[in-house]
């Protein structure tokens, strides 16, 4: 069978005479999409290979709604799902309870007050919750089925292999800093402006609400993301487990430059095991309405309204598995305990904060932007902000993360500042414009 791609960087069936014609000469196929891929040519052998892989991810749908912004969502039956594709989840049972939530510790007055000025301080600074674009349609999938992107041939084409569509880079090891601090973080063009717990205690879970910004990107193999990590495992080997979720703006991945909702994991260092979002087996999705990997909106603007969204990751206490949730503890789904090594007992460090890729293209720093684009300091309206940071403890309760540190490869570039409040309890201003006089 051949094939030839379509203006929707989907795959159709090439006609029977043009197929003749295949076996007189090689062929090869011209692609091209207005999204930031670039025109290559694509042996028609290579595109079949794509198409094997695509037809794995995207499973049949129920009902397929079309996004404002271009996005194919696939309505899929939940059993149906990539996640049971998995070798480790032949035999794996979607949790249809919903787990143990983390329970707030006991209130006292003064932090029922706190609560109360929090919710008036965001109604009165214009604060507001981000949603997903795909809802403005009105349109939603069935229950029982779950919400997911659709991957293109031209999401495959802005790899640089197929194998690395949807993985993150091996990062390596390049600086030197104090013994707890998290050496994952450098590296291999990922910079950072970090907050952090210490690696001594046991955690199950985070909490925080992530400041939602449109930075622009520099170049299409950059990105910059706002996330929050979950750790365990040796940060210089090749046994680290994490469990990422967050924002992100990636040409690469998704073809344009929205703020897009997204969740990664591994369990061997970002060598070889998982993903982001559905992209491989592994995730499992659980609610019909929520759709990883899909735009987020609207989004901030500079001293206007200010956009966020709430994340929750944590561990099951009677399964294991490391839910998340999305807003208002709206249930996402879950990453399978048997995805992980370390994980699967429980993390020993947190980090939230912004990521980017820096890959020097003319000899410079990139310019891409972290968070809003401007340095902490700006505050409030101007720099992106993550507020309320929460962890989970072994008796799967909820508490400020006081004792925290903060990191960046370079403060001239992109920075971080934190702070404590009775609002916004634990929080931080971060990110930069990337390059700068100062950050040459």
């Amino acid at each position: 069978m051949g094939f030839v791609v379509n203006k929707r960087g989907f795959l159709a069936p090439l006609p029977p005479l043009v197929l003749a014609l295949l076996f007189v000469q090689r062929f090869t196929v011209v692609v091209s999409a207005l999204n930031y891929t670039n025109h290559r040519q694509v042996s028609g052998m290579r595109l079949e290979r794509i198409q094997r892989h695509l037809d794995k991810i995207n499973k049949p749908p129920v009902m397929t709604i079309e996004s404002p912004d271009g996005d194919i969502i696939d309505c899929v039956h939940k059993r149906k799902q990539p996640a049971l594709d998995h070798p480790l989840l032949k035999n794996h049972k979607i949790q249809r309870g919903p787990p143990e939530m983390p329970r707030v510790k006991a209130l006292k007055e003064d932090d029922e007050l706190r609560s109360e000025r929090t919710k008036k301080s965001n109604e009165a600074e214009g604060v507001r919750g981000s949603w997903q674009m795909w809802h403005r349609n009105g349109t939603r999938c069935p229950q029982g089925t779950v919400p997911i992107r659709r991957s293109t041939v031209h999401d495959v084409l802005r790899a640089k292999s197929l194998f690395d569509f949807g993985k993150k880079q091996q990062r390596s090891i390049s600086l030197a800093r104090h013994i707890d601090a998290p050496d994952v973080v450098s590296g291999n063009g990922h910079e950072h402006a970090i907050a952090y717990t210490g690696s001594s205690q046991e955690v199950y879970g985070a909490r925080a609400t992530i400041n939602v910004w449109g930075p622009t990107i520099q170049g299409v193999n950059e990105f910059s993301l706002s996330q929050i990590w979950i750790l365990s495992g040796s940060f210089d080997g090749s046994d680290l487990n994490s469990i990422e979720a967050g924002w992100q703006v990636s040409p690469e991945l998704y073809g344009d430059s929205r703020p897009r909702l997204f969740t990664y994991w591994t369990s061997d260092s970002y060598q070889a095991t998982g993903c982001y979002n559905l992209l491989c087996a592994g995730f499992v999705q659980t609610h019909s309405r929520i759709a990883i990997g899909a735009a987020i909106s609207p989004v901030s603007s500079y001293t206007g309204n200010q956009y966020d969204i709430s994340i929750l990751i944590w561990k099951d206490p009677k399964l294991g598995n490391w839910w998340m949730s999305f807003g208002d503890n709206t249930l996402v789904g879950y990453w399978p305990a048997e995805l992980f090594t370390h994980l699967a007992e429980h993390a020993t460090m947190v980090e939230w904060g912004g990521e980017v890729v820096n890959s020097r293209a003319n000899g410079q720093h990139t310019s891409t932007q972290m968070g809003s684009g401007h340095f902490a300091e700006d505050g409030f309206g101007k720099a992106s902000y993550f507020r309320n940071l929460e962890i989970v403890d072994s008796d799967n309760s909820l508490s400020s993360a006081r004792s925290i540190s903060t990191l960046t490869e370079n403060t001239n570039c992109y920075n971080i500042q934190s702070s404590y409040s009775n609002e916004w309890g634990t929080h931080f201003y971060y990110g930069g414009p990337g390059n700068n006089p100062r950050c040459p």
